[in-house]
């Protein structure tokens, strides 16, 4: 099984984090510092706009745990791996990230799919 690297370990727990004090302090182990993040509702630049992403989806979203439902590919820096936000024990949304790390092993691009894939 494929380690999951530190940077995206910390990435993850920015997405979880309950103390709004200590969001950044994940970030900036994780993420380099003109990070681009695209989802179907998002497309941000900067640690800066991550942050400020993160921190609305958790004001939408206090409740919401973030994880990941799935082993990793990898190749050339990049990763994909599926992942899931819940409710409670409500599932309101599975999706898949590719991620490329730099060479230091941060975050330095992030592009999610919301949804399974679809069929043919």
């Amino acid at each position: 099984m494929t380690e999951i690297p530190p940077s995206m370990v910390a990435m993850l727990a920015a997405w979880n984090e309950k103390d709004p004090e200590r969001i950044r302090g994940h970030l900036d182990i994780a993420l380099a510092p003109d990070v681009v993040f695209a989802d179907p509702d998002n497309f941000v630049e900067g640690i800066d706009a991550f942050e400020a992403m993160v921190r609305t989806f958790l004001a939408e979203k206090p409740t919401a745990k973030c994880e990941h439902t799935s082993g990793f590919n990898v190749h050339h820096n990049r990763y994909r791996y599926n992942w899931l936000v819940s409710l409670g024990d409500t599932p309101i949304m599975p999706g898949m990230d590719v991620v490329e790390l730099d060479d230091q092993g941060k975050v330095k691009r992030v592009d999610g799919f919301f949804g399974p894939i679809p069929e043919v």
